[in-house]
Parts: C-alpha cells; sequence; structure tokens
C-alpha cells in the first residue's frame, strides 16, 4: 500500500509544485509546501477514489493558508517585491509556459486575495470546471465565477503583448549585460523602450533600488550612479538561464548569487528588466555547479 500511494503521489507532483509556485510566488514555499502535502496523503490517501482531486485540494489549501499567514511579512517587505526566481537551462526544452510563470504574470497574481488567486489558478491555468473548483474551495459555485472574473479583470493586463524570437531576446539580453559593464549608455538606450522599468529585488539584504525605475532615463541614470558609487557591476561566472520562462542570466557574484530576466517589449526592444538579489530568494541554486 505504501508503495500505491507513493506512485500516485509521485504523477501528481509536479503539477503540485506548479500550482504551489504560481500560487507562493517561490520555489522553496512550494516545494514545502508539496511536501506537506505528502505527509497528509500518507496519512489519509489509503481509500481515496479520486487522488489528484485530493492532492490538488490540499495543496491549494495549504498555499492559501501560507499566503494569509505571510501578508503582514509581505506588507513590510523592504523595496520591491519580486518571486523566487525559476531557473532552467537554456538548453532544455521549457516546462514552463513562458505566460505563466513570467515576472509580469506572477506580480499581478500577487495583487489577488488568496481565494482570487486560486480560482483563477485553478480555473483558467489548470483548467478545472467551475464545480470541481468550488469543491476544493469549499465555496458555492456562483462565488467562484464571482472570484474569477474579479481575479481576470487584474490579470489580463499582464498577459504578454509582444513576443519576440527567443534566440533575438537572448541577443538582447547579452547585449544588455554587456553595455552595462561597459558603461556604454548609447548601447543601453538604443536596447530599452521608452516605457521600460527595472525593478531590482535584495529584501533589504543586498544592495538594490528601493523603488521601480520608470522609463529608459530612469533607468539609464540608477545604472550610471551605480557604476560612479561602486565601480563595474560585478564581477564573477555569469551563465546564461532561462529565467520565469525568458532568456536571462545567472549570476554568481562574490557577496552571493543574482539573477537578470529581460521580458521583450515593441520593436524588438526590452520592456522590462527584474534582477533578483535578496539571497532569502536564491537558496534554491545550487553551489558552483552550472544550471
Amino acid at each position: 500500500m505504501d508503495q500505491v500511494l507513493t506512485d500516485a503521489f509521485e504523477a501528481n507532483r509536479g503539477r503540485l509544485t506548479r500550482l504551489a509556485y504560481r500560487m507562493l510566488g517561490a520555489v522553496s514555499e512550494a516545494e514545502d509546501v508539496v511536501q506537506d502535502a505528502w505527509l497528509r496523503w500518507r496519512k489519509a490517501g489509503q481509500g481515496v477514489t479520486d487522488p489528484a482531486a485530493w492532492l490538488v485540494r490540499v495543496t491549494t489549501r495549504l498555499c492559501i493558508d501560507r499566503l494569509r499567514t505571510g501578508k503582514a511579512e509581505r506588507a513590510a517587505y523592504k523595496g520591491p517585491w519580486l518571486p523566487e526566481p525559476l531557473i532552467e537551462p537554456l538548453t532544455d526544452d521549457p516546462v514552463e509556459r513562458a505566460e505563466e510563470v513570467s515576472v509580469a504574470f506572477l506580480l499581478a497574481l500577487e495583487r489577488l486575495s488568496p481565494l482570487e488567486r486560486a480560482v483563477f489558478l485553478l480555473h483558467d491555468v489548470f483548467d478545472q470546471d467551475y464545480a470541481e473548483v468550488a469543491r476544493t474551495l469549499d465555496r458555492t459555485e456562483p462565488a467562484v465565477r464571482q472570484l474569477a472574473a474579479r481575479a481576470r479583470q487584474h490579470v489580463q493586463q499582464a498577459r504578454p503583448r509582444f513576443t519576440v524570437d527567443p534566440a533575438r531576446m537572448l541577443q538582447l539580453a547579452s547585449a544588455f549585460m554587456a553595455a552595462t559593464q561597459n558603461a556604454d549608455a548609447a548601447a543601453l538606450s538604443s536596447l530599452l523602450a521608452e516605457d521600460a522599468i527595472m525593478v531590482s529585488d535584495g529584501g533589504g539584504k543586498r544592495s538594490a533600488a528601493l523603488r521601480v525605475m520608470v522609463g529608459r532615463d530612469d533607468i539609464l541614470r540608477l545604472l550610471a550612479g551605480l557604476r560612479w558609487r561602486h565601480g563595474a557591476p560585478w564581477s564573477g561566472d555569469i551563465e546564461a538561464v532561462r529565467v520565469n520562462g525568458y532568456p536571462g542570466f545567472l549570476l554568481r557574484l562574490e557577496d552571493g548569487p543574482a539573477t537578470f530576466a529581460f521580458a521583450p517589449g515593441e520593436d524588438g526592444r526590452i520592456a522590462a528588466v527584474y534582477a533578483v538579489r535578496n539571497p532569502d530568494k536564491l537558496k534554491h541554486i545550487p553551489d558552483g555547479d552550472r544550471i
């Protein structure tokens, strides 16, 4: 029976992890939730006729509990908040659809209540019907439909407006990193969309801007100021990876790792740069080894 329970859980582990990551925006927390679901499954799984539905229900409710208990902590977060980066090798076929794990999409989910987030993900992303979602959340079907409609209004604007060939996007990302390293303001200006944004998340534990940089000129001033204060922006190992579905970079610096993700914009330029420096969000990155 133990093997039967294990096999049933492993058949659903990937789906549960994807759901938990989208709910929480954190790889490490998603893994913790899935582990908690496994412990509950071992105790209560025998005799369950629909393991997939049972596991999704438990995982969803565990995520909602975490979101509610962590509300005060997130409200007190120092500087802009970004999701824990989801990192994959560039050489592999993507496991996740970029539009469903993009930073913009996950930030849009952050603006939803825990229940709205759960309903939207279960119905619109994981294709559960409203009746099943209602059972999962112990709500009526009309209430679930109402939650979904409100969530959809918030999230639809975060869907990617532009698509760029991944190889071209990697070229843009590489050019941005090189121009930043070389203090080439003209090159940086040509790479960024006029209304581009740059968000850096240090969590108060690593140097990072305490507000979102909005517009090409704002970003250029920030990068110039950082170089004036600290010299060359980085020295260390730089690896091209896929970050939240888009080409990006993993940097292993003297004071710890950092990730950069680049979102495409109009006319093949960069619409957004997302940099994560908070060491708490980078613990899942293996030391020294290539991704």
